[in-house]
């Protein structure tokens, strides 16, 4: 009866410590001199924000972008970025504004995709003391972070190699376009140069020819 009350106790500890992550994982395309903007909420100062992004199509695959604090201050920003992965910590409690410009492009629209996860991590009342809780919790618990990094982990493998494929796409898309598009030129130009010689040798022959009447 203790190992059962002293199991749940630590299950409710390690519970009650587990990190609240809100986020929003999206693909939006942004078209040519045109900026967009995505918000996130942040309720108590101090929280963490995950912002990544990666241009899965369009162009060379960049793009400008601002991050913007409740304030209207701006806290990161790049120019022509193919993908990046930060976390920022939130001073300031209100709207934060992530933005993408593609002013670069005068025709090509961007695909783009973000994710934005503000995470927090709330602190209750540990039930039971602590050092009846120490001796249960601390295995459990270090498997919990393991696991949580390696999942992290392989959720950044699996977006890397998302981007790398699209990319990868796109660029076999441009380059068969380009060939089919060489090949028409190529055709059209033999069927003219065929055509060409052919008038050429029949006004050749009708101007040289002699005529005889009998």
């Amino acid at each position: 009866m203790k190992l059962r009350m002293a199991a749940l106790a630590a299950t409710v500890f390690i519970a009650s410590n587990i990190k609240q992550v809100f986020g929003s994982a999206l693909t939006t395309a942004i078209p040519a001199n045109a900026r967009m903007c995505f918000y996130a909420e942040v309720d108590k100062p101090k929280e963490k924000i995950g912002f990544y992004f990666a241009v899965q199509s369009g162009g060379s695959f960049d793009i400008d972008f601002d991050v913007k604090d409740p304030r209207d201050v701006i806290i990161l920003d790049g120019k022509h970025e193919r993908q990046g992965d930060y976390i920022l910590t939130a001073n300031h409690v209100g709207e934060y504004a992530f933005c993408f410009e593609n002013d670069m492009s005068t025709i090509t629209e961007k695909l783009v995709d973000f994710d934005i996860m503000v995470e927090s991590e709330p602190r209750k009342e540990t039930p039971g003391k602590p050092s009846q809780l120490s001796e249960h919790t601390s295995a459990l618990e270090e498997s919990i972070f393991k696991l949580s990094g390696m999942l992290s982990s392989i959720e950044r493998s699996q977006k890397y190699f998302h981007t790398r494929e699209n990319r990868g796409f796109s660029t076999v898309k441009s380059t068969h376009d380009r060939i089919f598009w060489y090949s028409v030129l190529e055709c059209l130009g033999i069927v003219g140069m065929a055509c060409a010689q052919i008038y050429i040798l029949q006004t050749f022959f009708n101007q040289t020819g002699r005529k005889y009447k009998v």
